[in-house]
């Protein structure tokens, strides 16, 4: 594997330098487990030769890509068996540079309805070329392809994929396509970049969710650039917490509101993508790390005991201070008007669009006590 071979080049390498916390990183799967490794991808002019000369093609779900080629293929992520119907198939494209570098993996539309996404990595692949790629890029711009025909969240058997990873062959439809949807694309990526937007009637100011204590998984993070970070594994059963699991950086990136294409967010989305492609080595491009707010702690607003259509009065990105007015909730039968304030001071990085809401509801996603650049300083 590639990423082993340049860790035994530094390593034999006697003017290697040992990378600070900023070098470049890779990760080798080692004996099933994956070891992780903080190295500058720093060897001699003739280690590089003999990398480039032993750069082969790569095989993914029975596909071959030549160096230099892109392919355009379906998944069976059904499991299904010959001559039966594949209404799960998922589209993958994968472009393998003419140059050795690691493998960035790239999903979208696990939820069907959150479009963004699906924009955000069709334009990039659309704008890859192996001739200019350093590595490999493997795109699912729609995974849950049945959810994203009918506009909903969850496959066509109510669960949610993204609760269901790394899957089971022999569980349910959910556990099934996250199995082999992980085992027939994932399993190759040295990094991933999981794009999702709010749930339904929510909206998200863009961010990066991820895993702060792992170091390469921060260092994805800020190179994305959209200046705010939030802490966490993720829930159980989600692909970026699997993925963290398994030793490999993952981030998702969350903007927008589902069912929409917001060109804002996707274009912060595209943006960000291509600023961790410059940071792993896949394309030149200059990359200046920027300043992130930093949130290992959130909290929600809710309605408490209002029922009614809200209205808000804020909008994300707001920062707001204890007793502050975020909006309101009227009662069109009472006429009563509940006003809904901050219980402390922070920042809005999610919230409920206008709508009716009952008793609970989640109104307003707030980060609480920032840290500029996080651990990073």
């Amino acid at each position: 594997m590639y990423l082993r071979k340049i860790f035994d080049n530094v390593a034999q390498t006697e003017s290697a330098l040992l990378c600070s916390f900023y070098g470049r990183w890779v990760t080798s799967r080692i004996c099933g487990g994956t070891v992780l490794l903080m190295a500058c991808m720093l060897s001699s002019p003739i280690a590089f030769a003999e990398e480039e000369a032993a750069w082969p093609p790569i095989e993914i779900a029975g596909h071959s890509v030549a160096p230099g080629d892109t392919a355009r293929f379906f998944v069976d992520l059904a499991g299904t068996m010959s001559g039966q119907s594949r209404m799960l198939d998922a589209f993958v494209v994968v472009t393998r540079g003419i140059r050795p570098g690691p493998t960035l993996c790239l999903t979208a539309g696990i939820h069907g309805d959150e479009v963004n996404g699906m924009e955000v990595a069709h334009r990039i692949y659309a704008g890859t070329s192996g001739s200019s790629l350093a590595g490999t890029l493997i795109a699912v711009p729609a995974v849950n392809m049945q959810g994203v025909r009918s506009g909903s969240r969850y496959l066509p058997d109510r669960r949610d994929l993204n609760r269901a990873f790394p899957g089971n062959p022999d569980g349910s439809l959910a556990s099934r396509v996250a199995h082999y949807l992980y085992q027939g694309v994932i399993r190759h990526c040295d990094a991933l970049i999981d794009l999702h937007t709010g749930s339904s009637s929510r909206t998200n100011l863009p961010q990066i969710r991820t895993d702060l204590e792992f170091p390469p998984a921060l260092r994805l993070a800020r190179s994305f650039g959209v200046g705010v970070v939030l802490h966490g594994l993720g829930p159980s059963g989600s692909l970026r917490r699997a993925v963290l699991e398994a030793g490999v950086p993952a981030v998702i990136y969350e903007a927008g509101e589902p069912l929409r294409f917001e060109e804002e967010e996707i274009r912060r989305g595209v943006e960000g993508v291509r600023n961790v492609m410059a940071e792993l080595g896949l394309i030149e491009q200059a990359v200046e790390l920027q300043p992130s707010e930093v949130y290992r702690k959130t909290s929600w607003v809710r309605a408490g005991d209002a029922i009614g259509v809200f209205l808000t009065a804020r909008k994300p990105g707001d920062y707001v201070k204890k007793g502050d007015v975020l909006g309101t909730v009227s009662d069109p039968v009472s006429e009563e008007v509940a006003t809904i304030v901050a219980p402390r001071d922070g920042r809005i990085i999610g919230m409920a669009v206008p709508q009716f809401v009952l008793p609970g509801y989640g109104l307003f996603h707030l980060g609480l006590d920032p840290e500029l650049n996080g651990a990073a300083n």
